[in-house]
Order: structure tokens, then C-alpha cells, then sequence
């Protein structure tokens, strides 16, 4: 398929090698396990309204009648992470480095710039090494507060918001929400989104080193290895409130944050806008990768294994009780070899993707559609787009996706 170079008002761009989303085959021992725990429930989030349904015909989407192409969009370095805020026609773009970027589409087709001045500079805070770096960023429902997640100079996790106003952040108006020690520089998660019910949900990696040294990811008593669910508001001398319903609220010894555990690092999840479903790509170690599928309407609290299992293969123990596995799992073989989430597509201008699932992976470039019906993959295929070192998947305010690669952002568009 054919790449159409956007170009943007800050001229050629620079290409950059970053290792993001690794495998994770990093050192580290120790074999001290966590409290084991089973699940409980709380309210799920209710579905989101969104665009309309696959079109293509009532079986849904037709992944072999889908033809692609990539657009690039000029003027970024190592873009890592995208979103959109209410009520502006910009995108916002998250590079590595620690700069926030905006993106304004242009009157023509195919035609975009990258803004000069960045939104936000972080540069000088962050570390960038391996799978360090600014990793995340979202607004606010009602697009007056910018959320970031990053690794700072010590390595350790910050989430931190700012009021936005005037087309950029106020640094004055800094605020940490949250800070978490990382004890290696790798499985960072990274990932900051506001979920369907209006809460702030992040995403943390078990810590780094191998086989998960510290058990993090089967351990309730601390924020690694976990999806986090809080409610930016401080309430009660803390800088965050915890939402009454959380699943572990009254869970003597649990983190009461936790909404979703047992992972080793979720690289990117997503809500489909239309259905409220729950995909969460989660980074393997070895042989496998993994994708993870909660129907909207399901109990929160879910563990997904990690480190008693790695996908669906037992690494430290067998299935933890009420454990949920996989709804997809895919091998290194092809030179893969790190799992990138992506999106539901629920955009117009691809009809035949329309209620497919994108993911991609880091090393071989692949970019697949997969299509679930009752919580069981029904089709997979390979998408024909040139290969790239897939750093991240991102949506627009209308269900048009992109994607983030180590050499710059991409339109994904209909060939």
C-alpha cells in the first residue's frame, strides 16, 4: 500500500529509533509472593454514545474488503500518544521526549500542521531511556484540565494535571495527582484516559525486571500491575478521590484504585465509543502476547493472570481463581514481539472496518483487525499497511484512527 506524506509547517521530519512497549525480557529476581485475592464486583461503566454500527452489511465488519493506506503527518518526533479535546478541531500529540504537540487539520484533504510552540514541555523532567519517557495524555471531560503521565528524573511514575486554557498548559497551575516509585525502568504502563463514566483511569505495569521478581501483578497491596480507576477531585487532604464503587473499596489491604489487575504491562486499553466494551493489549515476556476483552456491563475488579500465567500458559502457578483469560493470544514467531493496542474503529470513512478491533505490534510493524462476537474472536486478518515500529494507536473526536510510530504519525485512511 502507498504512504502520502502531510506536510507540516516545521519541514522534514526526525526519525528517531525508541524502544517502547518492550518485551520486557529485562533482569531483576526475588520470589517473595503477594497476598492472592479473588474477585469482586462494582458497577461497570455505562456504554458511551458513539457513531453508528458497522456498515458493512448485518455480519458486521469485512476485513477482506478492507484496503488501506497511511498519511503521514509532518513535524513530529517519537509520537507516542494522541487525543482530542472537546470541542476543538486540533489533536494533541504526546512525543516521547516530553513534548505536547498540536495538530491542526487543514481546509484540503490530506493537509495538516504541527504547531511550533509546544502545548506543554516536560523535557527537562523526564527520562527517556528504554520505555521511560512522557507515555500518556488525555483532557478532562470538559477540556479545561490536560492530564500527563510520565517517568521522571528518578524513573518513577508522575501523573500530573494542568489547567488549560488559552490554547496551552498553565505550568503555574501545576498539580501531581499521583506518584508511584518504579523500582526498574521497564513496564511503565503509562497509559492516562478518561473511561466512559468520566473517571480518570491509568495504566501501571507490574514494575519491570523479569518473571515479575516482586509478584506486583498478583499483589492487591500495591499500585503496580494494575489499571487504576480515581476521580481527579481532591477530597479529604488527598490530591485524587477514590470512587465509592471501586471494586477493592473495602478490601482490608487492597489498593482501593484497582480496577482491573493482574497485568504486566497494558500497553494502551479503549472503550469501543459505540458498545462500552473494554480492550486491554497487555505486553507479554517470552513467546506470547495478549489481548484482553470485558463486554461492557461486566464486573469490575477483573484479574487477568499475570504472573501466575503469561497469556494462557502458567508461569508462577496455574489460573488464579476466576482469572480471565485472553480473548486473543499470539506467538513471537515473525519477528514480533510487543503488543500495541489500539481502537474499535467507529469512524465513516472506512465502512468495511467499521466495529473492527486495530492492534498492532512493535517489532514486526503488523497491523491486524480483529472482529469478537459474544467475547470469542469470529475473524482476524493482517491489514496491508507499510511496517513501522508501532508505538500507539490513537482516535479523533470522530472515530477516525492513527497511528504513532517511531518515524511519525500516520492516518489510517480507506487506499
Amino acid at each position: 500500500m502507498t504512504v502520502t506524506r502531510w506536510r507540516g509547517r516545521l519541514g522534514a521530519l526526525v526519525v528517531t529509533t525508541i524502544m517502547v512497549a518492550a518485551c520486557g525480557n529485562s533482569g531483576g529476581a526475588g520470589d517473595a509472593a503477594g497476598p492472592q485475592s479473588s474477585i469482586t464486583s462494582s458497577t461497570a461503566p455505562a456504554p458511551p454514545l458513539g457513531n453508528p454500527g458497522p456498515a458493512a452489511g448485518e455480519g458486521g465488519p469485512d476485513l477482506s474488503a478492507v484496503d488501506l493506506r497511511l498519511e503521514e503527518i509532518d513535524g513530529l518526533s517519537g509520537p507516542i500518544a494522541l487525543t482530542f479535546r472537546p470541542d476543538d478541531d486540533a489533536l494533541y500529540v504526546a512525543e516521547k521526549r516530553g513534548q505536547v504537540r498540536r495538530v491542526v487539520r487543514g481546509q484540503g484533504a490530506g493537509e495538516a500542521s504541527v504547531d511550533a510552540a509546544a502545548v506543554l514541555d516536560l523535557s527537562d523532567q523526564i527520562s527517556t531511556g528504554g520505555e521511560q519517557g512522557l507515555l500518556g495524555l488525555d483532557f478532562s471531560p470538559d477540556g479545561a484540565r490536560l492530564y500527563v503521565d510520565y517517568t521522571d528524573t528518578a524513573g518513577d511514575t508522575q501523573v500530573v494535571e494542568y489547567a488549560f486554557r488559552d490554547g496551552r498548559a498553565d505550568v503555574a497551575s501545576r498539580r501531581v495527582i499521583l506518584s508511584v516509585d518504579q523500582p526498574y525502568a521497564n513496564h511503565n504502563g503509562g497509559q492516562v484516559v478518561f473511561g466512559p463514566d468520566g473517571l480518570l483511569y491509568v495504566g501501571l505495569g507490574d514494575g519491570g525486571g523479569r518473571n515479575d521478581p516482586n509478584r506486583n501483578g498478583q499483589n492487591l497491596g500495591t499500585l503496580l500491575g494494575k489499571i487504576l480507576r480515581i476521580d481527579p477531585t481532591p477530597s479529604d487532604g488527598k490530591t485524587y478521590t477514590v470512587p465509592p464503587d471501586n471494586p477493592f473499596v473495602d478490601r482490608p489491604g487492597a489498593v482501593p484504585e484497582t480496577f482491573a489487575w493482574g497485568l504486566r504491562n497494558p500497553w494502551r486499553f479503549s472503550w469501543d465509543r459505540l458498545t462500552g466494551d473494554l480492550w486491554i493489549a497487555d505486553v507479554g515476556q517470552d513467546e506470547w502476547e495478549e489481548i484482553d476483552f470485558r463486554p461492557s456491563g461486566s464486573p469490575a475488579g477483573a484479574n487477568f493472570g499475570w504472573s501466575l500465567m503469561d497469556s494462557t500458559h502458567p508461569l508462577h502457578g496455574t489460573n488464579p481463581p476466576e482469572g480471565i483469560l485472553p480473548i486473543l493470544e499470539y506467538t513471537h514467531d515473525g519477528g514480533n514481539c510487543s503488543v500495541t493496542g489500539g481502537y474499535v474503529y467507529r469512524g465513516t470513512r472506512i465502512p468495511a472496518l467499521r466495529g473492527a478491533y486495530l492492534y498492532g505490534d512493535y517489532c514486526s510493524g503488523e497491523v491486524w483487525g480483529l472482529v469478537q462476537a459474544d467475547g470469542k474472536v469470529v475473524d482476524r486478518q493482517p491489514l496491508d499497511v507499510p511496517s513501522h515500529q508501532i508505538y500507539s494507536f490513537g482516535e479523533d473526536a470522530s472515530g477516525e484512527l492513527y497511528l504513532l510510530a517511531d518515524d511519525g504519525l500516520y492516518r489510517i485512511v480507506v487506499a
